[in-house]
C-alpha cells in the first residue's frame, strides 16, 4: 500500500490503496510503522505522494460500516498515530499532492513542511461534519498549525472541498503546479531543505515551531478519544454515514 523509493538524499512514498487511496486501518498502521522506521533508519528528506486521481480521499467508510464498532475502536487510534508520526517526523516532508485530497487525505498533507498541489481538477478540504463524524484531537491540531486557527474553523464548519488556487489562497497549498512536473518540483524542494540546512538544526526549529500542537494533543487527546468513537458509531448506526456515501457515490 506504501510504496518506498530512495533517490539520492530524498525518499518518495507513495500511496496506492485502491483507486481513490482511502484511508483504512491496514494502510494507517503500515504509514505509522515507515514513518517511525526512516525517523531512526534514514537521514533523507521526504516526498509524499499518491497514485492516480488521489493523494488520498481520506476514511475508507464502505470498510467502516461493514465492521462496526470494532472496526471503528481500532481505526480511530490508528488514525491518530498515523497523523501524529507523519507531523513529528523530524526531518523535511513536502507532499505532493497529485489529485484529491479529503477529509485525512487533507490533514496528512497538512502535515508536511512543504505542500505542492497539482493544477486541475482535484480538491482538497475536510467535509468530515457532512460525513457525520468529528475528526479526532490530532487531526484538528494539525490542521489549526497548518493554516491557522481561522481558516481551519473556516474550513471544518464549511465542510468543503476547494481547488488548487483557493488552496493555494487559504495556505493549504504552498505552490500549485503542473501535474507533469509535481513529483520533480517536489524532490526539488524536499533536496533543498535537506541540504541547505543541518539536518539537527532543521529537526531542533521543527520541534520548536510544533512543541504546542504536540504537547496540546497528547494531553488532551485521551480525554476525547472517548467521545470521538462514540459519535462515529452514532452516525453509522443511524444511517448518516450510509446517506453521504450514497449521495457521494451518485454525484461522482
Amino acid at each position: 500500500m506504501i510504496e518506498q523509493k530512495d533517490l539520492g538524499p530524498v525518499t518518495v512514498l507513495t500511496i496506492e490503496n485502491g483507486p481513490m487511496n482511502v484511508m483504512d486501518t491496514a494502510l494507517l498502521r503500515q504509514t505509522t510503522e515507515v514513518l517511525t522506521r526512516l525517523t531512526t533508519e534514514s537521514t533523507n528528506s521526504l516526498v509524499v505522494t499518491g497514485t492516480g486521481r488521489a493523494f488520498s480521499a481520506g476514511v475508507d467508510l464502505r470498510s467502516l460500516l461493514d465492521g462496526g464498532p470494532d472496526y471503528v475502536a481500532d481505526f480511530l487510534p490508528a488514525l491518530s498515530e498515523a497523523l501524529l508520526a507523519a507531523f513529528t517526523f523530524p526531518r523535511p516532508m513536502v507532499a505532493a499532492v497529485n489529485g484529491h485530497a479529503i477529509a485525512g487525505g487533507a490533514v496528512l498533507a497538512a502535515c508536511a513542511d512543504a505542500r505542492l498541489m497539482a493544477d486541475g481538477g482535484g480538491r482538497i478540504g475536510t467535509p468530515e461534519l457532512l460525513v457525520g463524524v468529528p475528526f479526532p484531537r490530532v487531526a484538528l491540531d494539525v490542521l489549526a498549525h497548518a493554516v491557522g486557527p481561522r481558516v481551519a474553523h473556516r474550513l471544518v464548519f464549511g465542510a468543503d472541498t476547494v481547488e488548487p488556487a483557493q488552496a493555494l489562497a487559504l495556505g493549504l497549498a504552498d505552490e500549485v503546479v503542473p501535474p507533469d512536473a509535481l513529483l520533480d518540483r517536489a524532490i526539488e524542494v524536499a533536496t533543498r531543505l535537506g541540504s541547505t540546512i543541518p539536518p539537527d538544526s532543521f529537526a531542533f526549529t521543527k520541534a520548536q515551531l510544533r512543541r504546542e500542537t504536540v504537547e496540546r494533543i497528547v494531553e488532551y487527546r485521551p480525554l476525547e478519544d472517548p467521545r470521538a468513537l462514540e459519535l462515529w458509531n452514532a452516525s453509522a448506526r443511524d444511517g448518516w454515514i450510509a446517506g453521504y456515501l450514497e449521495r457521494v457515490t451518485k454525484k461522482s
